[in-house]
């Protein structure tokens, strides 16, 4: 049985917490940022957890970690 592979592309986008949760960063945060407001821009650079919906399909995508 061969080893199951990490999807490379979900492991740079996503971080496991201590207690098991997924961490992610907001989308719209790397260019046209004129038009954000501070508060906004201010907002989207704090992390996030991942939907209760998209755990199991980033878990399968994430099994060694």
């Amino acid at each position: 049985m061969p080893k199951i592979k990490t999807n490379r592309g979900a492991a740079k986008r996503f971080k496991l917490t201590a207690t098991g949760k997924i961490k992610r960063s907001k989308a719209f945060a790397n260019h046209i940022l004129t038009k954000k407001s501070p508060k906004r821009k201010r907002a989207l650079k704090a992390s996030t957890f991942i939907s209760k919906s998209d755990v199991k399909h980033i878990q399968r995508l994430l099994p060694n970690r």
